[in-house]
């Protein structure tokens, strides 16, 4: 639950509580909050704080107000911190492909260790399957990309933490934006393939170690694909 709110400014303090929730996957997309009299009372604020709280959260999209049905966790919760993010990278620096990968380099291989542990059958055949989607799709960048995506959210979602998808579904977005841009560099995709093959195939014999190093060897390629497609330009 919500513990109350001491002054100043209560209605940030607000804010920032029904953001964690939203974060932590206490709170999901579609959820419906209380209504206002209820939030008052939980924060031990009044009504008025309550209001500019939810208009602060609504303008931040991340609440939806439906008049005559109360204030919903929006759908587009990811897509609104996707643009949050995506600024953030392309005001620190240029288009951000470098922060992005960094980002990546962070979270990724370890996210391969962790599905090397607990990935499902169904996450290993929704892995398998945008893998051959990705075979058939090598003279289509659209199909390809949209496999290769496919390809990192079904490993996230093998790791059995359903906060992880949450989080890594704004870089998977973004990266759709890298990867247009570096599809057309020379060997690329053939070579990210082989990445991809090499990863699923650790996953699925359970080597969290070499899963984490296939990812590794991945995200090295992207960072020299991205450089050489930024040259190529």
């Amino acid at each position: 639950m919500y513990t109350h709110i001491q002054s100043p400014r209560l209605y940030e303090q607000i804010v920032d509580q029904i953001e964690t929730r939203v974060l932590n996957g206490d709170l999901r997309p579609g959820d419906q909050l209380p209504a206002e009299r209820e939030l008052a009372e939980q924060f031990g604020v009044s009504r008025t704080a309550v209001r500019e709280a939810i208009k602060t959260l609504r303008e931040k999209g991340l609440v939806d107000v439906l008049a005559g049905r109360g204030t919903f966790i929006t759908e587009h919760t990811s897509q609104a911190i996707r643009h949050s993010i995506g600024r953030i990278l392309r005001l620190s620096q240029g288009e951000g492909s470098g922060d992005l990968v960094a980002v990546r380099e962070l979270l990724e291989p370890e996210i391969a260790s962790l599905a090397a542990t607990r990935a499902g059958e169904d996450h290993l055949q929704a892995m398998h399957n945008a893998v051959e989607a990705m075979d058939a799709a090598m003279e289509s960048p659209e199909q390809f990309i949209e496999a290769d995506l496919d390809f990192h959210l079904a490993l996230a979602e093998g790791t059995g933490n359903a906060l992880i998808p949450f989080l890594i579904d704004p870089i998977v977005g973004l990266m759709r934006e890298q990867r247009t841009r570096i599809f057309n560099v020379p060997g690329g995709p053939a070579r990210g393939q082989m990445h991809h093959k090499r990863i699923l195939e650790a996953v699925t014999r359970g080597d969290p170690e070499a899963a984490r190093q296939a990812m590794r060897d991945h995200l090295k390629q992207v960072r020299e694909d991205s450089a050489a497609s930024k040259a190529g330009s």
